[in-house]
């Protein structure tokens, strides 16, 4: 009999046999090498490894200490995307000033500015309407100015409700923080159907992709005018950058999954300390992460302290030395 390959799939969505292995291993210490069979997965994501006193034994890696690896693995993934997407901006933004010149073309139509908030608003609702799927990524703004975030929108609620009514799905990413956002979580708690949202340190700008066919994103600081795209490499693009994001990113609706405190440092502490070492100024760690300068600096003050530092150059010293941004977690 032909064997039946292993299905290919991510940590995040580990298979049935690998998941009840893991917990054999974890249980009872080791499985048999020969048991992993059925699960190389485990092998091939380093959730087990040989035994030093018998090679033919698996011992498996602690939880938390594989979370921490991988966590670490992907916050370098999502800069690396980052720095894509301003490489492939700088690259295309001369070019889309020139072909924005250009009329009676049939490309010229893949790309219209939207100008003025109601536009837009209803430009994207009416592709919303027809559609039956969401992607977007929603970034903290207004924590940046110390103002709330806004209100449930009536009609934004309504539209998208429609939408999981009609069978469709809505995934959504935010900046880590807003998961705790009131207007956020009134969102979720209204909202019935196949509906999920992930939060990262960091995102793209804002993105709404419907259906894989229209992108809109914005066009000035302000957001009165907004970019309709249709392009099939853009909308390709914007497509790949958002589920690769999503794959990385830590779930917070319908389930949510809380990021461990490391020695005594939080998750976005780490994402601060990382940006301190890259040497940015308050202002810029603040913009990246999405909040307010006063926010920011209360958590390097609080980073300060946890690691001792007197200084700013002496922090930075202490970030490198205390291995908080390493990429292996040892648990001690």
């Amino acid at each position: 009999m032909i064997p039946v390959p292993h299905p290919e799939h991510g940590v995040e969505n580990l298979c049935a046999a690998g998941t009840e292995l893991y917990a054999r291993a974890l249980r009872e210490g080791y499985v048999l090498g020969v048991d992993a069979k059925d699960a190389p997965c485990l092998l091939d994501f380093g959730l087990l490894h040989p035994a030093v006193t018998d090679l033919d034994r698996l011992e498996p890696v602690a939880p938390a200490v594989a979370l921490h690896r991988m966590l670490r693995i992907a916050e370098e993934r999502i800069a690396d995307e980052r720095q894509r997407e301003a490489r492939l901006t700088e690259t295309f933004e001369p070019l889309m000033r020139i072909d924005g010149r250009r009329t009676g073309t049939e490309d010229s139509s893949m790309i219209s500015v939207l100008s003025g908030i109601d536009m837009i608003s209803r430009v994207i609702g009416q592709a919303v309407a027809a559609g039956s799927e969401l992607l977007a990524v929603q970034p903290n703004t207004s924590d940046r100015h110390a103002q709330p975030p806004p209100p449930v929108h009536v009609e934004a609620f309504d539209r998208d409700q429609a939408l999981l009514d009609r069978g469709g799905r809505i995934r959504t990413l935010y900046q880590h923080t807003l998961r705790h956002a009131p207007s956020v979580v009134a969102r979720y708690e209204r909202l019935h159907g196949d509906v999920e949202a992930r939060s990262l340190d960091e995102v793209t700008e804002r993105l709404i992709i419907v259906d894989r066919t229209v992108a809109f994103i914005p066009a000035n600081k302000d957001r009165t005018l907004a970019l309709e795209i249709r392009h099939p490499a853009l909308i390709s693009f914007f497509v790949t950058a958002f589920d690769r994001l999503w794959r990385l990113a830590t779930p917070m609706y319908p389930e949510a999954v809380q990021q461990p405190t490391r020695n005594g440092i939080t998750p976005r502490q780490r994402a601060i300390a990382a940006l301190l070492v890259e040497g940015h100024t308050d202002a810029v760690i603040a913009d990246r992460l999405g909040m307010n300068i006063r926010t920011a600096r209360v958590h390097i003050a609080k980073l300060a302290t946890t690691l001792g530092s007197e200084s700013r150059a002496q922090l930075g010293y202490l970030i490198g030395q205390s291995g908080i941004l390493g990429q292996e977690d040892t648990g001690e």
